[in-house]
């Protein structure tokens, strides 16, 4: 679910009451235990979650899965039907209460940049603003000026490409000063390397602002490139609000696992508190594991976890090769016949069915509990 055109006009239109709060707090934002329904239908279950001010968080899940839901009740155009909203210790959403959109100070980037077609760059920047401000126009200036379009104030949107549309919706957005922007899939509608640029170029101004926001994307390298923290969406559900570091390397759950970045599970045998085998061999961690010994867990391992090693006796057969520059994608398949997804520097050149001498290398072992199905 998108925001609809009607709420997108709705928010350019009150964009311009965004203020900052000069009180200083701990959390920007915080989610408590919010519940969300549409026609009877659950589609947000108990998330919560706590942004700090200057912060810039995302939820990253597929769609459907209800991130849309939660950027839509941040901003007013949906209202919990459990839980709470407080922004700068203000409550603004509840069960019972919901502060109007316009009186949030929140901002707000959609994915197909809103902007006004008869109005040109500095106009539309100026949308937000008090017209008859006087600082109104060098405000809209200042913004442009941090986004690097100050040049092209005086074009109109036809005349910009689309990452030059992108940044003067977010200098409409950061005009007026709010306390919160909302970024709904900002990129999607760019080309992968202009996208992955922006998102850069998004992050610097944002922190250069101090300003704190929630990104909506179902792209984990836009994600992880963007985010301070990460939300990741199941269900209607925020499985984990981590630091993108702690999602890759230390996922609640199995399923968690599987969704961030690439890897496989295998079977290994917890031989102590801190060690287990594997077909990949005798592995030890630093710290204990939380099994038995004795118990059968299912280990992840990521493609950097494998290096070769020409004194090993472990070795596993290309089955794949995908050239990426500085580096190679190979699938690995071990003798049992386990595939292993494997990154190696360029330079280690193998070809099809070669026999590659391997070695797992984690620098902590990720082990989930066996699944016993009835």
């Amino acid at each position: 679910m998108r925001f609809s055109r009607q709420d997108e006009f709705k928010l350019s239109q009150i964009q311009a009451t965004a203020s900052i709060d000069s009180s200083t707090t701990k959390s920007l934002l915080e989610l408590s235990t919010i519940s969300c329904a549409y026609e009877g239908n659950q589609v947000v279950k108990s998330a919560s979650f706590k942004l700090q001010e200057g912060e810039i968080g995302c939820l990253l899940g597929p769609s459907g899965c209800g991130k849309t839901t939660i950027l839509r009740t941040i901003a007013g155009f949906h209202q919990p039907f459990e839980g709470n909203i407080h922004l700068n210790q203000q409550c603004i959403a509840s069960s019972s209460t919901s502060l109007p959109p316009e009186q949030r100070k929140i901002g707000m980037v959609f994915q197909d940049y809103a902007l006004f077609p008869h109005l040109n760059v500095l106009k539309n920047v100026m949308f937000g603003l008090d017209s008859k401000d006087k600082a109104a126009k060098a405000r809209a200036m200042e913004v442009l000026e941090l986004v690097k379009l100050e040049a092209l104030a005086d074009r109109f949107p036809y005349e910009l490409s689309g990452g030059q549309q992108q940044r003067v919706a977010l200098a409409r957005a950061l005009a007026p000063s709010p306390s919160l922007i909302l970024l709904d899939e900002p990129f999607s509608n760019l080309d992968t390397e202009l996208r992955r640029a922006l998102s850069l170029e998004v992050r610097h101004i944002l922190k250069k602002q101090n300003t704190s926001a929630i990104l909506v994307t179902h792209d984990q390298e836009e994600a992880f490139s963007m985010a301070d923290k990460i939300g990741v969406m199941q269900s209607g559900e925020i499985a984990q609000w981590d630091t993108p570091f702690e999602l890759y390397h230390k996922p609640n759950t199995r399923e968690i696992a599987s969704f961030i970045g690439k890897g496989c599970l295998i079977n290994a045998k917890v031989e102590s508190n801190k060690g287990l085998t594997s077909e990949l061999g005798q592995h030890v961690t630093d710290s204990a594991l939380p099994h038995s010994i004795n118990d059968h867990v299912d280990l992840l391992v990521r493609p950097e976890d494998i290096v070769t090693d020409r004194q090993s006796a472990l070795f596993a057969k290309v089955i794949s090769k995908n050239f990426l520059g500085a580096s190679s994608y190979y699938d690995l398949q071990l003798e049992s016949g386990t595939i292993i997804p494997t990154i190696l520097s360029s330079h280690e050149d193998f070809m099809i069915n070669d026999q590659v001498p391997i070695r797992f290398a984690a620098d902590h072992l990720i082990t989930f509990s066996k699944r016993h199905h009835k």
